[in-house]
């Protein structure tokens, strides 16, 4: 089960905030279904030179979901980058500490607009997080803001460019 909240950020004053880095990375996903369940692949390669491709599945959901990654295989990953209708979605992520429970995952998306997400290990604590001021606005539970949407919304900004 995923718990997160989303909110949308600031790039640069988060940047700027001088939280510590815990971790970063250039990624790319794309989704071969955007419906529930929602259908991701995503390839992440990390400052540290490590790379990762990751199937996954999300159930029906904001504030708490099913989710459930599997690692692919280059090759695998590959394969299903090849079946997309467009061209995958850029992120610049970095992961900064909040605290000593908290990690704050940040995603500047195809240089477009950036959100942060924080996990819960379970919905009390989520809906007990004090939102710090930094954070410009809460949009957990609005489907406009889910990377779902955007896709949809990618790709029918590409189709019609066509």
């Amino acid at each position: 089960m995923e718990i997160e909240r989303k909110f949308l950020i600031d790039w640069n004053q988060i940047n700027a905030l001088n939280l510590p880095l815990v971790k970063q990375a250039e990624s790319k996903q794309g989704y071969l279904s955007a419906a529930t369940p929602v259908v991701r692949i995503r390839e992440r390669n990390f400052a540290d030179g490590h790379t990762d491709y990751i199937l996954c599945i999300k159930g029906k959901g904001t504030l708490a979901r099913q989710e459930i990654e599997k690692e692919l295989t280059v090759q695998e990953f590959k394969a299903l980058e090849s079946m997309l209708p467009i061209p995958m979605i850029h992120k610049d992520y970095r992961v900064f500490r909040l605290d000593d429970t908290h990690l704050l995952e940040c995603n500047l998306v195809d240089g477009k607009f950036a959100y942060a997400e924080v996990e819960f290990s379970s919905v009390e604590e989520a809906k007990e997080f004090v939102m710090p001021k930094f954070l410009l606005k809460d949009v957990t539970e609005d489907p406009y803001y889910s990377m779902a949407g955007y896709w949809r919304r990618k790709q029918i900004t590409v189709s019609f460019e066509l």
